[in-house]
């Protein structure tokens, strides 16, 4: 009977050690959820672009200054992060394609050979809950197979090459992001048929070898809809909101070419010619000397309100057409893979992140021009930044490009467009592929000169005729710009820029034009000239599209090609070639045959 008493003893110290036991590894144990860490910021070792609202809580509505209401909290400790974007992460040896990630993830071989994934970003503490004793030797996370991707591992080779999951982004070639990741065309491969010209499909899964080790931030600052003067900003009132802040710019008057001009007048001027945002340069403005809310900014804000420059850059006018120069060259430098580093005052040199976009490259483009790296980094990546202004003037930027991105889809073809001028006459290609409008930017614009017995600035009798059927919304200071879609919009759908059209005879606003209806006659009116010329440029939803691009310029079966500075290049149709010059010798002729 002892005996028994003892064994049952024994047995149930053993009971309550056993149980001991499994509270002491339930309590060791980790908890593992399947769940996505989506709160991934520039903090963590690899930075990634992805932002997601978060699941467990829901932040509070904060309406936008102009009306817009913002449904997602912007802190006002960390810069302005898109709602979702583009993913990058380091890859050993891909067994399996991943589902399009919602934060940076490494993927490596394990010993067993199964990928495995690893946040960038440290998780909570686990929370202590109750484990069976037996537990697995470690929890493994299997990769999720998209059912319409085949594997990656048939598109790259068995090595220790880091490869760079990239997902493409609208407006990205194969060409530029060559050019951008620093390799060659034929190292980017993708589970999915990648084009070898012409546009990429937005989000397209590109695997890339990762050549590039120190690079700048990859945090991107500002949607491409709100760079260029796009579908977004049709409803800012200009005038009615720098007037209601009553800084220095609502008081504010300059003289230009065409008369008095109010602050707002001068941005709104700016703006149109260029293409480039308002809300943008009104934030700048705001950003580098005040004008919107001070009313009495110091006397060197007021004559140089962006940066200090030569008296030629002096007052409103001048600074911002000076700005907005180099937000294009940053822009459509890096949509044609032109442009791959920054180089500051100092001398200082800083290769660009690859996977930015063009929004961001154009606002770092133009720091890089005003400030040495450290000012740079504190004026776009700090607390009180460009973006996060921006976002506290207009509200959340990124739920207004959820609306209008991408600007052209990857399918958009040109319409039909004739040369410039009347079936049966020939006129020379007197400038290659150079800018829209001033002297940098969008390499999108090609010249035409009609035939004459002289040189220079002499008055022309011949007509510049309408390459496609539209609306003329603006008349006025050498332009004509012609609507396409008709809806009196230019930052919708396509629209024509004809430049240097006379002042005599020239269309009025409000005039439909059919195909070949006359606009006016070449001149050097609007802008610098050497010689009687009109100066045509496409641009469509408000960006400037490159006259040699996967769009290019056709104008009556003429192809445009860009030489290797701006004003150079060929117009080619079939075995037909015209050199760009401006001598107006035969080898610069183009023709329109008579129908």
């Amino acid at each position: 009977m002892v005996a028994r008493q003892r064994i049952k003893s024994k047995d149930n110290l053993s009971a309550l050690l056993v149980i001991a036991i499994s509270f002491f590894l339930a309590s060791c144990a980790p908890a593992y959820s399947s769940s996505i860490d989506l709160t991934a910021t520039s903090q963590t070792g690899a930075y990634s672009r992805t932002q997601a609202a978060r699941s467990s809580t829901t932040p509070e509505e904060n309406p936008g200054s102009d009306g817009l209401h913002d449904p997602v909290a912007i802190p006002s400790s960390t810069p302005l992060q898109p709602l979702a974007t583009k993913t990058i992460a380091e890859v050993r040896q891909v067994t399996a394609v991943p589902a399009r990630p919602t934060t940076t993830e490494i993927i490596e071989n394990t010993p067993t050979s199964i990928p495995t994934r690893e946040s960038t970003r440290t998780s909570p503490p686990p929370t202590k809950t109750l484990a069976p004793l037996v537990q697995p030797s470690g929890p493994t996370r299997t990769p999720l197979i998209s059912p319409t991707i085949p594997p990656v591992e048939s598109f790259q080779k068995e090595t220790d090459q880091k490869m760079v999951l990239y997902y493409s982004q609208a407006g990205d070639t194969r060409q530029a992001l060559a050019v951008r990741f620093g390799v060659s065309v034929d190292e980017i491969t993708s589970p999915q048929e990648v084009p070898t010209s012409g546009l990429l499909n937005p989000n397209q899964l590109l695997v890339i070898p990762k050549h590039l080790e120190n690079t700048g931030p990859s945090g991107i600052l500002m949607p491409d809809s709100e760079v260029v003067y796009s579908p977004s900003a049709l409803d800012f009132d200009i005038e009615t909101f720098i007037n209601k802040k009553g800084g220095y710019l609502s008081t504010y008057r300059e003289y230009l070419s065409s008369g008095w001009h109010t602050g707002a007048q001068v941005i709104q001027r700016v703006a149109i010619e260029n293409s480039i945002n308002p809300r943008l340069l009104v934030t700048m403005l705001e950003y580098r000397s005040h004008w919107l809310t001070n009313k009495t900014p110091s006397p060197l804000e007021t004559e140089y309100p962006i940066t200090l420059k030569p008296m030629m850059y002096q007052n409103l006018y001048h600074q911002l057409s000076w700005a907005v120069q180099q937000f294009s060259i940053g822009y459509y430098g890096w949509r044609a893979g032109l442009i791959t580093e920054l180089k500051f005052p100092n001398g200082e040199v800083m290769r660009l992140a690859p996977e930015l976009n063009a929004g961001t490259v154009a606002v770092q483009y133009l720091f890089s021009t005003i400030a040495n790296k450290d000012e740079w980094g504190a004026s776009l990546y700090s607390p009180g930044s460009l973006s996060e202004l921006h976002a506290e003037l207009f509200g959340n930027p990124w739920l207004r490009a959820q609306k209008f991105e991408p600007l052209y889809p990857t399918d958009l073809k040109q319409p039909v467009l004739e040369l410039p001028y009347k079936a049966g006459q020939s006129w020379s290609l007197s400038g290659g592929p150079h800018s829209a409008w001033g002297p940098d930017g969008a390499l999108a614009a090609l010249d035409f000169a009609p035939p004459s017995n002289f040189h220079g600035c002499a008055e022309s009798n011949e007509w510049v005729t309408a390459s496609a059927p539209g609306l003329v919304v603006r008349s006025a200071n050498g332009v004509v710009m012609v609507d396409l879609d008709g809806d009196g919009y230019e930052q919708t759908g396509w629209a024509i820029l004809y430049l240097h059209i006379a002042t005599r005879e020239r269309i009025p606003v409000g005039t439909f034009l059919n195909q070949d209806d006359p606009i006016g006659h070449p001149s050097c009116e609007g802008g610098q000239a050497t010689g009687t010329h009109v100066h045509i440029a496409r641009k469509y939803n408000g960006e400037w599209i490159l006259a040699d691009s996967p769009m290019p310029f056709v104008l009556s079966g003429w192809q445009a090609h860009a030489g290797e500075k701006p004003y150079l290049g060929t117009l080619t149709n079939g075995v037909k070639v015209a050199e760009a010059n401006t001598s107006g010798t035969m080898v610069t002729l183009t023709n329109r045959p008579k129908q």
